[in-house]
């Protein structure tokens, strides 16, 4: 299994291969205390760093999902659409949110590591 990349949207990439699961950090989980509302992208959308790709709701805020690198969604998780629970409790794993295939996988090396990503959340407490 390949490490694991966070932008600083806190979003979380896992490449496997050409491939990426993505999804909210748990940090990000933790933030929004109870995420009641999952919006997926559509696939087969091509999407480029930073482009809106879906949404996380709570009660106490929305947050856009930012795709943290280019490419074409292949696929998502579409039992996050009728129950979003699984997000609050494993939102780095079951819970991930699409699967994009990288165009460029170089965009990687701009994302932070999991280290480095534990440094910046420190930062903002």
């Amino acid at each position: 299994m390949s490490a694991v990349h966070y932008s600083d949207e806190h979003i979380y990439i896992r490449p496997e291969g050409n491939i990426g699961v993505v999804g909210i950090s748990k940090y990000a989980q933790e933030q929004l205390i109870n995420v009641v509302y999952v919006e997926l992208p559509e696939v087969g959308q091509v999407v480029k760093v930073g482009d809106e790709a879906g949404l996380v709701e709570s009660a106490k805020a929305a947050n856009e999902v930012y795709s943290p690198v280019s490419g074409e969604v292949l696929e998502v998780n579409s039992s996050l659409e009728d129950n979003s629970a699984p997000i609050n409790d494993d939102p780095e794993g079951a819970a991930w949110i699409m699967k994009i295939k990288m165009s460029n996988s170089g965009e990687l090396e701009k994302l932070m590591s999991a280290d480095a990503y534990s440094e910046f959340i420190s930062s903002l407490e």
